[in-house]
């Protein structure tokens, strides 16, 4: 029974990323700030150059993994940290060439950190302040005012502690990919290497928020969770749990992770031992919610706050409402669930969740059933076929001066501290942004061609080691299929996705050179 729930998993997934796979021949997935303002964009494929851009991207990526196999002749000692250096050296040379100011939401919670840090102002969490609607970034809040009271003031601090994060990642991603496939002759330093120069995340280190945390916090929890389950020791599984809480902390979404890393504890019992399993359990459910609790307890007893921050916040069904939505299949709807907590409710949580469950149910009853089907596909192929996580803005940037075609009256505009010879290269919609963007496009796609390959290839050997991550996977899908979406949200399954996907690549590397694997 166990086994057939391992391969109804791996099929779903298989059948998910056929449909990424095979849509892409007919249609592109696209987000160009520039060009078309903050919107999702889906266009007919070019089919030539996307075909063109797949060979040169194959030739590439067989090139690259050709060299790393030379490198299996020298120590982990050496080779982990000259990577690790390159990549910290690339990422720094990004934040200086790019240097992107934050806007929205990011200049937001940094501002807030300011305040709190140099007056002591906690007003934002009064009704209407941004924290009484949205208190789960206080978390980033305090982070950035931490930071800044500890290290100089100013946004490189930030940046370098991002490249920091990143760099704990791509550790996680060759530790992680080294504990699935434990039985491996060889270093596997081409997943690192993979990890280590992978643009979408190089680029988002440029950007003030709380994605590149969390991720980093989520990808060694999950690591912990399956050396846990692989050699059952208490140790890791606390690890994990407290990485978990942490991630979780910092973006929620960590709920998916628990409920993957609880699931796989689940169907591996008989492995684990009764015993172990539910110790297991008891560790990781008790400790994710530590954080969130310790946060209410201190706020109040400072005073900041009377009640539980949650007590009047936006509530979930905004999103909910945002993810249904036609004309835009979920993404941003222009600030018309914001009008209805904020308005409509005067920032009354129970009144606005009434308001919101009412808003979805004449949004059902309106649409007919192809209306529907044909919104929640648009929205699954363009959120996992977008393919750079939208680092064409948050990440690239591009300076105001360049133009406003294509944005929306009263969009906040990217800006960048100083500009030079990179940025009025890949200004606007230059050949040189949108050929980057070109290539991280199709790179996306290779991976998903990596990840179907050892989908399948595990189907028919009957092995199932990477039930955890197909988990995570399916419930990002699932999660953002009802959910407000933005490519940018599905940044924390990056690591997953390499990890996954370059065990695909060896497989079909390793077939075709002859090579037992």
């Amino acid at each position: 029974m166990v086994k057939g729930i391992h391969k109804s998993l791996y099929i779903i997934l298989s059948l998910f990323i056929g449909l990424f796979i095979a849509s892409s021949f007919f249609i592109r997935a696209k987000y160009s700030y520039f060009v078309y303002g903050d919107t999702p964009v889906l266009e007919k494929q070019q089919l030539g150059l996307f075909i063109l851009v797949i060979v040169l991207m194959l030739a590439i990526s067989a090139a690259l993994y050709t060299i790393s196999l030379k490198l299996n002749r020298f120590s982990r000692r050496i080779v982990i940290p000259a990577v690790l250096a390159v990549s910290f050296a690339i990422q720094l040379a990004i934040i200086f060439l790019f240097p992107r100011l934050p806007t929205d939401d990011s200049e937001t919670v940094l501002n807030l950190a300011l305040d709190m840090l140099y007056r002591s102002d906690y007003s934002s969490f009064e009704t209407g302040g941004y924290l009484h609607m949205f208190p789960f970034n206080f978390s980033t809040v305090l982070y950035l005012k931490t930071l800044l009271y500890l290290f100089p003031d100013n946004y490189l601090t930030i940046k370098i502690f991002n490249i920091l994060f990143t760099l704990l990642t791509t550790l996680m991603i060759y530790l992680l990919y080294k504990e699935l496939n434990d039985k491996s002759r060889e270093h596997d330093y081409g997943v690192l290497v993979l990890g280590a120069t992978y643009l979408p995340a190089l680029f988002m280190s440029n950007f003030i928020y709380n994605d590149v945390i969390a991720t980093a916090f989520l990808t060694s929890a999950l690591y912990f969770a399956v050396k846990f389950m692989k050699r059952k020791s208490l140790k890791d599984i606390l690890f994990a749990a407290i990485l978990l809480a942490i991630g979780n902390y910092f973006r929620s979404i960590g709920v998916i992770v628990l409920i993957a890393v609880l699931l796989s504890l689940l169907l591996g019992l008989r492995k684990l031992g009764v015993r172990k399993t539910l110790a297991a359990l008891f560790i990781t459910g008790v400790l994710f919610n530590v954080p969130g609790w310790t946060q209410n307890a201190a706020l109040q007893a400072a005073g900041v706050v009377d009640e539980s921050v949650n007590t009047n916040s936006a509530p979930v069904y905004m999103w909910l409402n945002m993810g249904i939505n036609l004309e835009t299949f979920g993404f941003w709807d222009n600030r018309e669930s914001y009008t209805i907590y904020q308005q409509d409710a005067d920032y009354n949580k129970a009144a606005s969740t009434e308001l919101f469950k009412e808003e979805i149910s004449n949004k059902l009853a309106d649409a007919s059933t192809g209306d529907l089907v044909n919104m929640y596909y648009k929205k699954l192929i363009w959120t996992w076929t977008e393919g750079t996580y939208q680092m064409e803005r948050y990440g690239l940037g591009n300076d105001s001066s360049s133009g406003n075609r294509g944005r929306m009256v009263g969009m906040v505009m990217d800006r960048y501290s100083y500009t030079n010879a990179a940025t009025d290269l890949f200004k606007g919609d230059s050949g040189y942004r949108s050929g980057l963007l070109w290539m991280l496009y199709v790179l996306n796609l290779l991976m998903y061609g990596g990840i179907l390959v050892r989908l399948i290839g595990s189907i028919r050997a009957g092995r199932y080691g990477e039930t955890p991550l197909v988990l995570i996977i399916l419930g990002f899908i699932g999660f953002y299929l009802l959910w407000e979406i933005k490519a940018r949200y599905i940044f924390p399954v990056y690591p997953l996705l390499i990890v996954f996907s370059y065990m695909g690549f060896k497989d079909v590397y390793d077939y075709f050179a002859g090579r037992k694997g």
